[in-house]
């Protein structure tokens, strides 16, 4: 009873003294949304029990949260509190702060609000949307609103349904099943990739896979409704001729695929199930058999009758005519196939009965070679008689007058390359080819001067020096270049020096090295003693011309001893106006023992001093140019000098 009475004393004592406690017992006034639960008895409709505890009885009234809660849905079943229910609205939603309070707290603005907590993540096009493009009265569904206890149903947030009928018009008409994700994406509304059309009645095959859907799915106007409505169900597609129309107007009574396939409409299969063309008058083989009806069949009445005997009732003679006068009047089927016009069944063998056989490299080539492709102008008719009409003239006419331009004078159809001209036919011309020249190359020769394209065959000149550079520079002539000639007058030296230069003087055509033709005797400087056996070079020095030629000398050569031989005795018998003559004292036979004359000399040689060796007086030596050299002037003539003052 004291229990009883410690809980209804509060209660009773309320009842009396309404307007003097209340102001005092409540926290403050109520929002406005809860304004119908304003005074003293209608705590309870919110709290459970007394004191300090935190019990409330929010889902008593929001039974669309509770609902949601229950299902695991919306935004509130994913809040971390969601399990406490009722005992944790507190924390987002507070009261008896005065009528104007919203009891609602947002962590973050609503533009920066997660969508994805709802449990309806927002993608493709959803993503850029406004919430009340999507959160109105419009689009709350009617089994919803019911549940809601807001009354203006724009400033709610429940009562939206997932599926695209709740904000989007069907705009199939009911055609099609709600479930427009099989089809659509939230990307793009037109663009219906998810569609497998092989899901449906009418599967797509052939060309029908590249055919545009509205070219079948026709814009269909609905009572009603301004704008056409797509039709998608309903279509007959059981016959072609549905959609396509009969472009034979009823001539055969059976199915388009008897000879057509949804591949493509051309070209039509020749042979069917009820037409086989081989029974036909014309069977269709090779390139025939994949031709449409229509390229013979002009019209649609296919018993009309066609001409077939011969290739150009249908077909153009694309020669021209050219082989009217063959056998057979000139009927393609001599060389060509119903396989294909390419390539020619007229080969080698064939080209032998004609008027030019092939032979040799002709024989490979392609009929393109001589016969120009030309279309229709192609000739075939083409001249042969001489090699001139076809090929080039290599030599631009050198031979005109001596072979009137019969290549086959020295050439094989086998073979351009190598001629047949001989050495047996190049000894009949005017130069003959005899030693070292039997083993060079027509093309060391008979080169190609830039200004041509061929290489020359006829010489003006056929001197050496035509051929062959002179590597003594115009020497033998006479007449070397000198620097103070102008460019005219050292074109006409040059000129006139080669006209006179007769290499076989010196040389042969065995070797050009080999000289023995020369005879060194007709030239001021004779050789004898040991001068014959000393080789050219070590008297015919080569003077640089530049840092790439060179000359050997010849004509300069000097013919003074001191002119290739070092003078020995240091200068001592030269004078200021002449150079020593050796050939006073040695020979070329041999430099040792000289034939000096001391009976010559202001002290000649007597008696005992007949026999005594030159060094025994000569003596006196002097270093010249960092060798010592024997003097023999001046040499003491008195007895004393030599014998010694004892004498």
């Amino acid at each position: 009873m004291k229990r009883l009475g410690a809980c209804l004393w509060p209660l009773v004592w309320l009842g009396f003294c309404p307007v003097i406690a209340w102001p005092q017992f409540s926290p403050g006034p109520l929002s406005k949304a809860h304004n119908s639960l304003k005074g003293p008895t209608q705590c309870t409709s919110c709290h459970i029990g007394a004191g300090g505890n935190r019990r409330f009885r929010c889902l008593a009234c929001h039974t669309e949260i509770q609902r949601r809660l229950a299902a695991r849905q919306g935004l509130h079943s994913t809040l971390p509190a969601a399990d406490q229910r009722d005992d944790a609205c507190y924390k987002c939603h507070s009261e008896h702060n005065g009528e104007d309070f919203v009891p609602i707290r947002w962590d973050v603005s609503l533009d920066e609000f997660d969508h994805r907590k709802t449990g309806y993540p927002l993608e493709g096009g959803h993503a850029g949307l406004e919430c009340r493009r999507c959160h109105n009265a419009q689009h709350v569904s009617t089994s919803a609103r019911r549940a809601i206890r807001v009354r203006d149903l724009s400033r709610t947030y429940l009562g939206l349904t997932r599926e695209c009928s709740g904000c989007h018009e069907d705009e199939h008409g009911g055609q099609l099943a709600a479930d427009c994700e099989r089809c659509h994406s939230f990307t793009k509304w037109n663009v219906v990739a998810r569609f497998d059309h092989a899901a449906a009645k009418f599967r797509l095959t052939g060309a029908h896979q590249k055919v545009a859907c509205q070219k079948c799915h026709l814009p269909v106007q609905v009572a009603g409704r301004a704008k056409p409505r797509t039709k998608f169900t309903g279509i007959a597609f059981n016959q072609c001729n549905a959609c396509h129309q009969d472009p034979h107007r009823g001539a055969f009574s059976a199915p388009c695929a008897s000879c057509h396939a949804d591949s493509a409409w051309k070209p039509a299969r020749n042979t069917t199930a009820s037409f086989d063309h081989s029974r036909a008058k014309f069977p269709l083989l090779g390139k025939h058999s994949g031709l449409t009806c229509e390229k013979c069949h002009r019209t649609t009445d296919y018993s009309s009758p066609i001409a077939h005997a011969n290739c150009r009732d249908c077909h153009k003679d694309v020669h021209g005519g050219q082989f009217l006068a063959r056998a057979g009047g000139g009927e393609c089927g001599a060389c060509h196939t119903v396989d294909g016009w390419k390539p020619s069944t007229f080969t080698v063998a064939s080209h032998m009965k004609s008027t030019y056989p092939l032979i040799g490299r002709h024989a490979a080539v392609a009929c393109a070679g001589c016969h120009k492709a030309a279309g229709a102008q192609t000739s075939y008719l083409v001249p042969h008689d001489r090699c001139v009409d076809c090929h080039r003239d290599r030599h631009e006419g050198q031979f005109a007058a001596a072979y009137q331009d019969r290549c086959e004078s020295c050439h094989t159809t086998e073979s351009y390359r190598p001629s047949t001209f001989t050495l047996a036919n190049h000894a009949r011309t005017r130069f003959p080819l005899g030693g070292s020249h039997l083993a060079v190359t027509c093309g060391d020769c008979h080169k190609r001067p830039p200004e041509h394209q061929a290489g020359v065959y006829h010489f003006a000149d056929l001197s050496c020096a035509a051929c062959h550079a002179d590597p003594h520079r115009w020497q033998q002539a006479g007449e070397p270049l000198a620097g103070r000639l102008g460019a005219s007058g050292a074109e006409a030296l040059v000129a006139s020096a080669r006209s006179r230069i007769r290499c076989e003087t010196c040389h042969t055509v065995q070797a050009w090295k080999e000289i023995s033709r020369f005879d060194h005797s007709a030239t001021r400087f004779t050789l004898t003693g040991t001068h014959r056996a000393v080789s050219c070079g070590q008297c015919h020095h080569p003077a640089a011309l530049s840092a790439a030629a060179a000359k050997i000398v010849f004509q300069d050569t000097p013919l003074a001893c001191a002119g290739c031989h070092q003078d020995i005795h240091g200068g001592q018998f030269s004078s200021a106006t002449a150079i020593p003559t050796c050939d006073v004292c040695h020979d070329t036979d041999r430099w040792k023992p000289a034939r000096f004359d001391h009976e010559r000399t202001a002290f000649p040689l007597t008696g005992a001093h007949q026999g005594i060796a030159c060094g025994k007086c000569h003596k006196t030596t002097r270093e010249v140019s960092g060798r010592m050299v024997l003097f023999y002037k001046p040499t003491p003539k008195d007895c004393a000098s030599c014998h010694g003052p004892g004498i």
